[in-house]
């Protein structure tokens, strides 16, 4: 569990460090199937809802910018 833990905190600072919305969301998408195959669920599941994620952060919070 701590290596899923892990990744996700890795995944989700790097999404911050990217330029554009596009590059977040690849981020977003690969870290959301790489934790879901992780934890035995759903990796396209899992990709949708990290790559929308990636693309709508700076939107939704000023984390991203």
């Amino acid at each position: 569990m701590r290596k899923i833990i892990l990744l996700a905190l890795i995944s989700t600072s790097l999404t911050a460090c990217l330029a554009n919305d596009s590059e977040r969301a690849l981020v977003g998408a690969a870290s959301g199937a790489a934790l879901a195959a992780a934890t035995n669920g759903d990796v396209l599941t899992g990709a949708i809802a990290g790559g929308a994620a990636g693309a709508l952060c700076d939107e939704i919070t000023n984390i991203c910018r």
